[in-house]
């Protein structure tokens, strides 16, 4: 009934994407007191329609010697997509440098030519036509020539059976390696480093001097401890020393260890895995191998699809994937066995420390460890450079010393200069004489002094 009273337009307009009421939800509404009949017949039908045609209007970039003569040459294209998604499809697909028939033929094939990469791919997927488009396109299915291009790569993407099951199957395909390569190292490093703290004889060792220090210093309830939570561990360096305050407990269980259990020391060595293994989000990983799940299922689903319909002679899709998930499910398979080991680990791992398994997630008590370690490392460079720092003033000291002595000397010899250098004087003149006269040679020096001396004491008792 509405369509024979509405006036149509004289050639295709966009569409306005509205949500029509049902005709049985009018009753009791505003719409009921509503005519659209009435605004039509004061409304410029004419200019509404240049304003919101379908046919764009691209005017032909000036320059040429036709543009002297004629101001503007203008093409009228169909486009009843978006025009800001119209605009960021046709950049995707000026940067994939292929025609709408090659991409065909690439998603055919599954792209054994490796013509898409990963990141255009995950780009493609931005870009399924939707139900709408399709509906809008189909209706000028018989104008294809006269589609904007990014309409009509939409309407020819739409024509390929399941083109979105088939482009995340390729996305997904060609993401599989990659992702299950960056799962396997984090699991791995949960397995790992759980092993490394339930071996280690320097951590044992360590574990048991902090207990000793904590139950010398605690008392009553707080004392006669069996064990501590591990997170203990990180308030070690919160106890200062009442003499030093530079001085805390982790400084000299340090120094404690250097003297009696030198090798606590390289106690990294026992734990090289555990920087990674504390940044493994478990939930996280938990999530992504159940995406790989989830995709692996999806993608069996749509290769027994495939395998029910008639496909073009061109299409590799079954051949192509029937070998892929073979591979894909064994890999993913040992994965999950990895998980599981390191799942299992793990669990053993908090019970060996008293921990409680519901309530730890790994980042947290590995982490717990990690920044002990970090503690541990930096605690020992302090020691270092404060023993650095005593020598370089012990050196200091020494050196200001020797260079006190060497004043006091010179400042001596000056002193001894107004009288002692005469009886210096004299010695070296009786030497002199002495080479002269050849005497040297008749007599030792040291008679040739003590003559000097004993003239000497001559002329004082006489004075």
């Amino acid at each position: 009934r509405r369509s024979s009273d509405l006036p149509q337009p004289s050639h295709p307009l966009k569409s306005f994407n509205w949500h029509k009421l049902a005709e049985n939800k009018i009753g009791d509404t505003v719409w009921t007191e509503i005519d659209d009949v009435r605004a039509f017949n004061v409304l410029d039908l004419e200019d509404f329609e240049k304003m919101f045609s379908a046919y764009q209007r691209q005017q032909k970039e000036l320059g040429s010697t036709e543009d002297l003569f004629l101001t503007t040459r203008k093409v009228k294209e169909l486009s009843v997509i978006d025009g800001r998604r119209a605009q960021n499809c046709v950049i995707l697909l000026s940067k994939l440098k292929l025609s709408n028939e090659e991409i065909k033929q690439a998603i055919l094939q599954m792209d054994e030519q490796e013509d898409l990469a990963k990141d255009m791919l995950e780009q493609l997927l931005k870009f399924i036509p939707e139900k709408s488009d399709t509906d809008l396109l189909g209706e000028h299915k018989h104008e294809i020539d006269r589609m904007a291009r990014a309409d009509r790569f939409l309407f020819e993407m739409s024509r390929i059976d399941h083109y979105q099951q088939r482009l995340q199957a390729l996305y997904f395909k060609k993401k599989f390696a990659e992702r299950l390569a960056e799962a396997k190292p984090k699991i791995e490093a949960i397995l790992l480093a759980s092993k490394e703290l339930c071996r280690s004889k320097r951590l044992k060792q360590l574990l048991e001097v902090v207990l000793a220090f904590g139950n010398y210093m605690n008392k009553g309830q707080r004392g006669n401890a069996f064990g501590f939570k591990i997170s203990s561990l990180n308030k070690i360096g919160d106890t200062k020393s009442s003499i030093d305050r530079n001085i805390t407990l982790l400084h000299y269980l340090i120094m404690i260890f250097e003297k009696t259990y030198p090798e606590i020391l390289t106690i990294q060595l026992d734990l090289l895995h555990l920087p990674e293994a504390a940044k493994v989000n478990l939930a996280e990983l938990d999530k992504e191998m159940n995406h790989l799940k989830n995709g692996l299922k999806a993608l069996e689903d749509e290769l027994d699809y495939q395998k029910g319909h008639v496909r073009d002679p061109r299409d590799r899709f079954v051949s192509v994937m029937n070998d892929f998930i073979t591979v894909a499910s064994f890999s993913f398979s040992e994965m999950e066995d990895l998980l599981s080991e390191a799942k299992h680990k793990y669990i053993k791992t908090l019970k060996h420390f008293g921990e409680d398994e519901a309530k730890m997630q790994p980042d947290e008590f590995f982490g717990i460890f990690d920044t002990f370690l970090q503690s541990f490392n930096e605690a020992k460079q302090d020691l270092e450079n404060m023993r650095r720092k005593k020598e370089e003033e012990e050196r200091r000291a020494r050196m200001e010393a020797m260079l006190k002595e060497q004043r006091d000397k010179e400042r001596q010899l000056k002193k001894a200069k107004a009288g002692g250098i005469s009886e210096e004087v004299g010695e070296f003149d009786d030497l002199v004489s002495a080479l002269r006269s050849g005497e040297v040679f008749d007599r030792d020096l040291s008679k040739l002094k003590r003559s000097r001396k004993r003239s000497g004491n001559q002329v004082a008792e006489s004075g």
